[in-house]
């Protein structure tokens, strides 16, 4: 069994800061102190490094069928790309087809993510179809330890399930302990407002931003926490963007209910601004849209108080000739932004060296929340003797450019070309083995594994 020890690191986890040594033996953690009195068969000196614990992103979308394309990032080229990032674990979503089981849906995603991750992975069950059969599938897939079920409150006709089935689908998740997300929009409205705005002639990516104003994500979170509130079952938004939705939680909290919120990196560092430009708007057409400068001070403080409690990336790109699919009407634009490699590094460095966010607050949001919420904590999220040894080397101070020429994403673009930020990842480390240093990726496909999860222990 190979022993890997980490030398006079700061480590940083939720609740601690120390400078100490870290040994790993397998792919687990095995001991943590100052000045470790052993020899290991590799050294890593991790002198005026930052070590947290490996990021979890719970919201990617791999490979995913959507509006006529697929997504360009596969398990494979996902997963690469989100270990340069930081990013040691994904929880990707697997869709249900109309008329289909759960099962036929887990086993087309199985067949895409087996033996083709390079790191770590696991599951949510996108329920668009809750009838009898579907019900009865839940328990199953809880065993299979799928134990979070998604809602998409619009795209109506292809993944919506109307609030009769979200009632259904929550008080069946909750009899079995499990855990029910939301696409919290207003699915009827929006389409209403998309026929509008094309029947005009207002085509350009702006009147995308323009069908989704912010009424219809506040309005799809409140119903969704009342039904929540009603059924009991744990509940959890997200890729929440703006005041208005993240207030409908606040009033939820009133009652003594608790709603887990997730949004994604985007929303705290671009803005709507970004629509007006009638070409490369395309490039950030995602739903929900951006939103504007209230909303990002909204969602950063709403981390500090803790309304906040993860911050993902749902990540779902497209290479520019699909997006062109909309060059003429911004209905047709493939909706997803990809950001996998970038999350960690961007909120490290618009978060934490600009004194919004502490280090534990980084490493809460990035990682050991969404362990807790979704059922892997303590064996991933933290630096705990027993955990896996996921484990990832920010150097603070280093300053670097993001640029589509350099990212490992399957991607021609990038949202954020051009911009510097200060805190580099400089090693990574999954289960024990360097996954990534010096920029050079050290594993290789199929080394990631599917994380059996269990429930919410938040």
């Amino acid at each position: 069994m190979a022993s890997l020890l980490l030398k006079n690191g700061r480590v940083v986890t939720a609740d601690s800061d120390s400078v100490c040594d870290v040994l790993v033996e397998g792919e687990t953690i095995v001991a943590i102190g100052r000045n470790l009195p052993v020899q290991a068969d590799q050294t890593i000196d991790a002198t005026g490094k930052i070590i947290v614990p490996g990021g979890i992103d719970p919201h990617v979308h791999l490979d995913m069928p959507f509006m006529g394309t697929f997504s360009s990032d596969t398990h494979e080229t996902g997963t690469r790309a989100a270990l340069h990032g930081g990013t040691t674990t994904v929880i990707d979503f697997v869709l249900q087809k109309q008329g289909h089981s759960l099962r036929e849906a887990l086993t087309e995603w199985q067949g895409r993510a087996t033996g083709t991750a390079v790191g770590d992975y696991s599951f949510h069950m996108a329920v668009t179809d809750f009838n009898p059969g579907t019900k009865e599938e839940i328990q199953d897939m809880i065993a299979e330890g799928i134990t979070s079920f998604k809602t998409f409150m619009a795209y109506k006709g292809a993944l919506m399930i109307d609030d009769a089935q979200m009632v259904g689908l929550m008080q069946e998740v909750k009899k079995h302990g499990g855990l029910v997300t939301a696409h919290a929009t207003n699915g009827d409205m929006i389409d209403t407002l998309i026929a509008q705005h094309r029947a005009a002639g207002k085509l350009t990516p702006l009147y995308h931003y323009l069908s989704q104003p912010e009424v219809t994500e506040a309005e799809a979170s409140g119903r969704f926490a009342d039904i929540a509130n009603y059924t009991g079952v744990n509940a959890y938004i997200v890729h929440l963007t703006c005041e208005g939705a993240l207030n409908q939680v606040r009033r939820a909290t009133e009652r003594n209910q608790r709603v887990f919120v997730e949004t994604c990196i985007q929303y705290l560092v671009l803005d709507a601004s970004l629509y007006e430009d009638e070409v490369n708007g395309a490039k950030v057409v995602m739903s929900p849209p951006l939103r504007e400068k209230k909303d990002q001070a909204t969602l950063w403080a709403g981390i500090n108080q803790g309304l906040v409690q993860v911050v993902g990336t749902d990540h779902c790109p497209f290479m520019w000739e699909q997006k062109m699919m909309g060059k003429d009407d911004f209905s047709k634009i493939p909706n997803g932004h990809p950001a996998i490699e970038h999350r960690m590094e961007l909120l490290f460095s618009e978060g934490v060296a600009t004194g919004k966010i502490s280090l534990q607050k980084y490493v809460e949001v990035t990682s050991t929340n969404a362990a807790k919420i979704f059922g892997m904590f303590p064996r991933k999220g933290t630096i705990s003797i027993g955990a896996d040894a996921d484990l990832v080397l920010i150097d603070p101070a280093k300053k670097h450019t993001i640029s589509a020429a350099t990212h490992h994403m399957n991607v021609d673009y990038s949202a954020y070309e051009g911009w510097e930020l200060t805190g580099k990842i400089d090693t990574v480390i999954l289960r024990g083995q360097v996954a990534v240093q010096g920029g050079e990726t050290k594993v290789g496909r199929g080394y990631g594994q599917f994380i059996k999860r269990g429930k919410t222990a938040f």
